[in-house]
């Protein structure tokens, strides 16, 4: 039964749209045009934003910066609790999805998927966001360019959620 509901969500969401288009009176034709040149727009508007974060990502992965800054921090996140395989992951995920997958991957391949690193590091994966991507695409569609307060909220509880993360991992593993 849920199957068949999944299969058909989208075509009666679609067809739900269309009728409400057709019954307000809307072109709708006209009005996916539209939609289609402002995405267009927006898609030319925030490209320096994507360039600059692709361009920070490419030098962060192609340097041995995040192994010396992992080598660095490490004896002050022990302190905290937070375990040295997982370092790597908790920098690179503010910036980059694509990365945060490698090293997930790597630390998955590394030290096993049934492992606390692990599982942690896929917890982590799907309970955090790309910060400073998800800030730059969304401010820059939009001509934000003073995102401070958000960046500060956005990354504090990316902080906690760390925190959170591991203490609950710890829990069940």
């Amino acid at each position: 039964m849920l199957e068949w509901i999944s299969i058909g969500i989208v075509p009666f969401m679609v067809l739900i749209i269309l009728t409400h288009g057709y019954v307000k009176g809307v072109d709708i034709y006209n009005a996916f045009i539209e939609g289609a040149k402002e995405g267009f727009k927006t898609a030319i508007r925030i490209m320096p934003y994507l360039i600059a974060i692709f361009i920070a990502i490419g030098i962060l992965r192609g340097s041995s910066a995040l192994d010396m800054l992992t080598d660095l921090l490490s004896p002050f996140t022990e302190l905290l609790g937070i375990p040295k395989e997982i370092l790597p992951l908790i920098l690179i995920r503010p910036i980059s999805g694509s990365g945060a997958l490698g090293v997930v991957k790597d630390t998955i391949s590394h030290y096993g998927p049934d492992s606390f690193p692990g599982v942690l590091a896929s917890v982590m994966m799907g309970s955090s966001e790309t910060i400073f991507y998800t800030i730059a695409l969304y401010f820059g569609s939009i001509g934000i360019e003073k995102h401070r307060h958000t960046l500060k909220a956005a990354l504090l509880s990316y902080i906690i959620s760390i925190f959170i993360t591991i203490f609950i991992c710890s829990l069940y593993y």
